[in-house]
């Protein structure tokens, strides 16, 4: 009998040429509780407007108007990676993963499953060296291969750039053709390999926060339902770093997104 998990394996796998073929729409176009994006010409009344009279419902959360927040995943892909799949398709969540190239290529299936199951892609560098102690050739390159390997496993490159320790030289953020996306909230997840304190670290968040977390390491797995339950609880959407910011912009280093504060 086909368990759950390899059913949304399965289709998301048969999603991803319906992914690829639309080059110019936002990977995150799936969001639960929302329609998907404009109506098409194939679109029936009903989807495009739902019932007579009614408005036409928004194509995903406002972060001005509601509470997000963007939930993001260094280091990856790797063992655990495709647990945290199941467990954000459970919980109708979005994430931003920002990847590694050479772990892209050891995992190819991986990060088309990402992609797939309507995450958004971010470049991590190839080897996760620190940008600031090399040339800007050499961070370039680093860049370079990882946007390659990505684009070669799933037929598209990744929207974001988050370098290394946070750190990265003005002349190659002045260089990029995409958004650098940083963090407001760490959870050194990474550091105390302990799921207690990963929870307690991810649940300091406000509204138009993004939280770094790595996807590689069991206990932030692990503390992930509780995450994820808590802050739905408290009224949380869980979009991706271009939503919650909206418009990002190349060569400029993102911390948070929008809130309800945000003004128009």
């Amino acid at each position: 009998m086909v368990n759950r998990s390899m059913l949304l394996r399965l289709l998301g796998t048969l999603a991803l040429p319906l992914v690829l073929a639309g080059c110019g729409v936002p990977l995150n176009t799936s969001w639960h509780g929302y329609r998907t994006g404009p109506a098409t010409e194939q679109s029936s009344p009903t989807q495009a407007s739902g019932s007579p009279g009614e408005a036409p419902k928004p194509a995903g959360p406002d972060c001005r108007k509601v509470k997000c927040v963007a939930l993001t995943f260094d280091d990856g892909p790797g063992t655990y990676t495709e647990s945290l799949l199941d467990l954000l398709d459970e919980h109708h969540a979005k994430a931003t993963f920002f990847l590694i190239g050479k772990n892209v290529a050891k995992h190819p299936g991986i990060v088309r499953d990402e992609l797939a199951r309507g995450h958004e892609l971010g470049n991590h560098t190839f080897s996760h060296r620190d940008l600031t102690k090399m040339s800007l050739a050499a961070g370039q390159r680093e860049l370079r291969k990882t946007d390659a390997a990505i684009k070669k496993a799933t037929g598209t490159e990744p929207t974001l750039v988050r370098p290394p320790f946070g750190a990265i030289p003005s002349n190659l953020k002045n260089s990029l053709d995409v958004p650098v996306a940083l963090w407001s909230v760490d959870t050194l997840d990474w550091q105390t390999r302990d799921t207690k304190k990963t929870i307690k670290a991810a649940e300091k968040v406000a509204p138009g926060s993004i939280v770094l977390m790595h996807d590689i390491h069991e206990s932030t797995i692990k503390a992930m339902p509780k995450i994820l339950v808590d802050l739905q609880a408290q009224g949380y959407h869980f979009v991706t770093v271009s939503e919650l910011i909206a418009k990002p912009k190349p060569g400029i280093g993102y911390g948070t997104g929008q809130h309800p504060a945000t003004q128009k």
